[in-house]
């Protein structure tokens, strides 16, 4: 019996690996945040200069496919002579931080309440559905700028308030999600011979949902370091002098049409990375459907 069930075990894993090295999607997408996300581990490594340092004399150095560029800056200075590519990737960490900060946040709060809602209904879906009306009732961009505008814009209240504001999406399919768990026959065997609630629900409950929240979680990553790179083109965001992808498109929107790389280069990066995130979380959501799985 063990022998068999090590066979299926076994069988299963290199069928979840064979569908997920198969899917084109989810490889070119994890192929490029795991590359971004090297670079913004390696950045003190890989940076060729301080992001920091700033050369007035040296401002505006074109990138070195121009006939102006050199090697010594390989993507150009910006207006304050700050090495171009040490930013950008300095940049990586900024985005890749909002972006898992503010999906924990809201995942958090958000699967808290759905799974609460889906499973115990009654006055608790109420509330939960009300607060989740409330929610959408709000529009995201507007309330992050009021709210960065009174409270000052820093790395810290960016995460927090979008954390605070990107909810819904985790509340909604998290209750939808175990409305249909809690009446599956496991779940009545399981109240049945009397396990408790929190047993249930971390054992019969959040292991069929996990791959529902793991979509959610890649479209709230991508949805939040949009949002930031808005809020700090509108410079409520993250703040000078830190290099945010956002802010380094707002600094340089002034010389746009004079030398359209500073908005360019950032501008790539940012779509790159939202790109990934979404390929990987569509890629998953294909994978994990009902009717792909063995």
């Amino acid at each position: 019996m063990s022998n068999d069930s090590t066979v299926t075990t076994t069988v299963t894993k290199e069928s979840i690996y064979t569908r997920f090295t198969g899917h084109q999607g989810v490889m070119i997408g994890a192929f490029i945040v795991l590359a971004i996300v090297l670079v913004a581990l390696l950045a003190p490594i890989l940076a060729p200069h301080d992001p920091y340092q700033q050369n007035l004399l040296g401002r505006l150095i074109p990138p070195v496919w121009d006939s102006r560029g050199t090697w010594d800056h390989v993507l150009g200075t910006d207006h304050l002579g700050r090495d171009y590519l040490s930013r950008l990737i300095y940049g990586a960490r900024i985005s890749l931080l909002i972006g898992f900060g503010a999906a924990l946040i809201s995942g958090l709060i958000g699967t808290v309440m759905g799974v609460m809602a889906g499973y115990f209904g009654g006055r608790v879906d109420m509330v939960v559905t009300f607060l989740i009306t409330v929610r959408l009732s709000m529009p995201v961009v507007l309330v992050a700028l009021a709210v960065v505008a009174i409270v000052g814009g820093s790395l810290q209240v960016v995460i927090t308030v979008l954390g605070l504001l990107l909810w819904d999406r985790f509340a909604v399919v998290m209750r939808s999600s175990t409305l249909q768990i809690r009446s599956m026959d496991y779940v009545a065997a399981a109240q049945a011979v009397g396990c408790s609630t929190k047993r249930i629900l971390m054992t019969e409950i959040m292991p069929n949902v996990v791959n529902n929240l793991i979509v959610i979680a890649t479209l709230e990553m991508a949805h939040a370091i949009i949002l930031e790179a808005a809020l700090s083109f509108l410079g409520l965001g993250v703040q000078p002098p830190l290099p945010s992808w956002g802010l380094m498109v707002s600094e340089g929107k002034d010389m746009m049409l004079f030398e359209a790389w500073l908005i360019t280069i950032p501008g790539v990066a940012l779509f790159l990375l939202v790109l990934a995130i979404n390929l990987m979380g569509d890629g998953v959501r294909d994978i994990t459907a009902p009717e792909n799985r063995n």
